[in-house]
């Protein structure tokens, strides 16, 4: 039985490790020549450090290529014109200066508010709404103890369809507005009866003064203080003629005394006071006219 080398050398390397070893020396020698020879390897190419960092794996394990690299510059005077150096960059802005915090101006003194205006009160007076008397509202009248919440100034009356002025205003009450209206309508019908001419204006003294009262007891404020009185001098008639109380009372059957006393008269019936010449002498040179409070109830009447 014949037996192959390597069988040989095996069974030689059992009997003994050193006669295998001479043995199997020659036969390894004789194997590497009988071999086909591998071309040997090629050493790694040497890489760059910024080439291999520049590697990177892939999730699939494939090693993907890194960017070429920056190209060098080129040097100056080879090929074409060298490149211009590249403008030197700009200086950043310089942050502009954060302003001051300006110092928190003083505020304007604020000037105490106004009261408010306080609302006036007043009553409308239905002989001006009407036309029986011609004239304007005007403001409360304050004076002390004395004044009025809504007076008059009268310029005029209307009787038996005319307007009849007075010669001047006067200031009064609604309520002797009223009254003169009423009055002076049939002082006009009495003058067209004794004169034969109508009232063409009436003569006017005092209306709203402060006062106390003239002729009588001390200490009492006068009507005129309550815009409540007027003192009427006398008359001027259409055909011109004027009558005064103070000149033509006296004599008493002229027309002229008849038209004055029919005046007074019909002033008793209308007004609450009524004093004339004949009352004292302060009234000696006109007819007060008011209306005053007399009695517990107002109704009595003064007429002198």
């Amino acid at each position: 039985m014949r037996h192959s080398p390597i069988v040989l050398a095996l069974l030689l390397a059992l009997a003994s490790p050193v006669a295998a070893q001479d043995f199997l020396q020659p036969l390894q020698d004789l194997v590497e020549d009988l071999s086909p020879r591998r071309p040997a390897p090629k050493p790694a190419p040497k890489v760059e450090p910024a080439e291999a960092a520049s590697e990177t794996k892939a999730d699939d394990g494939v090693t993907e290529d890194a960017p070429p690299p920056i190209p060098r510059p080129r040097p100056a005077g080879l090929g074409t014109e060298a490149e211009a150096p590249p403008p030197p960059a700009e200086p950043p802005d310089e942050p502009e200066a954060t302003p001051a915090a300006a110092e928190p101006e003083m505020a304007e003194p604020v000037a105490p508010a106004e009261p408010a205006a306080e609302r006036v009160y007043q009553t409308a007076c239905p002989a001006l709404l009407s036309g029986l008397v011609v004239g304007k509202m005007l403001p409360p009248i304050a004076e002390g103890i004395c004044g009025e919440r809504s007076p008059l100034e009268l310029d005029a009356v209307s009787a038996n369809g005319r307007t009849i002025p007075l010669s001047s205003p006067v200031t009064t009450n609604c309520e002797m507005a009223g009254a003169l209206a009423e009055w002076t309508a049939d002082v006009d019908a009495y003058s067209r009866a004794a004169m034969d001419s109508p009232i063409a204006e009436l003569t006017t003294g005092t209306s709203y003064m402060c006062r106390d009262r003239v002729g009588g007891d001390e200490g009492f404020t006068s009507e005129h203080g309550f815009a409540n009185a007027i003192d009427l001098v006398g008359f001027t008639l259409e055909n011109g003629e004027s009558i005064s109380v103070k000149d033509q009372w006296q004599p008493a059957t002229a027309p002229e005394g008849k038209l004055l006393r029919q005046s007074h008269g019909a002033a008793c019936g209308i007004f609450t006071t009524v004093l004339g010449p004949e009352a004292n002498a302060d009234h000696e040179d006109h007819l007060h006219l008011d209306l005053g409070c007399h009695g517990q109830t107002c109704t009595a009447q003064i007429c002198e």
